[in-house]
């Protein structure tokens, strides 16, 4: 495992981390607690320190889940966690919709304190505005309580995980959170959906301000295991973003068309799951990426990706080459997809 310095913080984060929704909630047909349990601390055993988790994922469970698989290595990890969603008044909707948002500094207490419960600490050493919108970034009375967690001890660092799904509003929101704040963001981003990275990832760089992605698998199409009949479980979230047979298949189509042709060109020494993590890391400002992880064999080859080849200047060039032609689609569904 590789380790990278959150720039900005204090923070070393494990370069590939583990991000807590895909086991702490049922939107990826994981519904065994106890593989949830195993898959976490097999992760740490394999070298994996960076779990991000968030108050929402199944109105906390998740973050009860994370204490009950790693709570005795509470030292050794690096835990990340969201807030915002106002999961004390506000049920789960249908169709996972989103909650309200509460960016009150009184609500940020409050939540912090029924994480910090759950997980089992006294500390969170990353806490993440879990979505917010350009208002919420520029609230200075939210930051202003940040910052009193932050000398209070009740946090380390804090940042911005920007969603739910792709938009390219997202592009404003990161690099407020960049330039105004002097924070971290998570974006999505991988190698069929450059579109955040293309303009935050230089702009982090410039700073001096770390970035995470997540999806770098973008959705399923990166895995390497997605044909045309993959069909997906009646909760998986990819159901709701796809909502009509058409569009899915549209999605699919173009994604594994690109796919395709990479896994032609860029897949010797390596499989295209480890290629599409070592192509979201390329950036120096990127600390961390979190892939969809929901099953012990993808686990294994997403932490072994620095034993694979590691992709060169060349084949990151040609990809992008590739990329910027549409990999040669007459039909351009960049930023439609289902990325989340």
């Amino acid at each position: 495992m590789e380790y990278r310095k959150l720039l900005g913080t204090d923070l070393t984060l494990s370069a590939v981390g583990f991000g807590v929704w895909t086991v702490g909630t049922t939107w990826w047909g994981v519904k065994d607690e106890d593989m949830a349990v195993r898959l976490l601390r097999r992760a740490f055993d394999l070298g994996i320190t960076f779990f991000d988790n968030a108050d929402t994922y199944a109105s906390g469970r998740a973050e009860e889940l994370q204490r009950r698989a790693l709570g005795d290595v509470r030292d050794q990890i690096v835990i990340g966690s969201k807030f915002g969603y106002d999961i004390y008044n506000h049920p789960e909707r249908p169709g996972q919709q989103e909650r309200p948002h509460d960016w009150t500094p009184a609500y940020l207490r409050k939540a912090l304190e029924g994480s910090l419960k759950r997980l089992g600490t006294d500390h969170i050493d990353y806490y993440q505005l879990h979505n917010p919108r350009l208002d919420a970034i520029q609230k200075d009375d939210l930051w202003a309580e940040l910052e009193k967690l932050k000398a209070e001890g009740l946090i380390r660092a804090y940042g911005t995980a920007l969603g739910p799904a792709l938009n390219e509003r997202q592009i404003e929101e990161g690099i407020e959170t960049i330039r105004l704040r002097r924070a971290p963001t998570q974006i999505i981003y991988n190698l069929l959906e450059q579109v955040l990275g293309e303009q935050i990832l230089p702009v982090a760089e410039a700073e001096g301000v770390g970035v995470m992605a997540r999806v770098p698998h973008a959705s399923g199409l990166l895995e390497g295991y997605m044909t045309l009949d993959t069909e997906f479980e009646p909760g998986d979230h990819r159901n709701w973003r796809l909502t009509t047979n058409a569009r899915r298949k549209a999605w699919m189509e173009d994604g594994l068309k690109k796919v395709e042709q990479l896994q032609a060109q860029f897949l010797e020494g390596r499989t295209i799951g480890q290629l599409a993590i070592q192509f979201a890391l390329r950036s120096p400002a990127m600390a961390s990426v979190l892939p969809n992880i929901y099953d012990e064999k993808g686990l294994e080859e997403y932490a072994a990706t620095f034993d694979a080849a590691p992709l060169t200047d060349v084949e990151y060039d040609a990809i992008q080459v590739l990329y910027r032609d549409n990999f040669g689609l007459p039909t351009d569904l960049r930023g439609q997809e289902v990325a989340r």
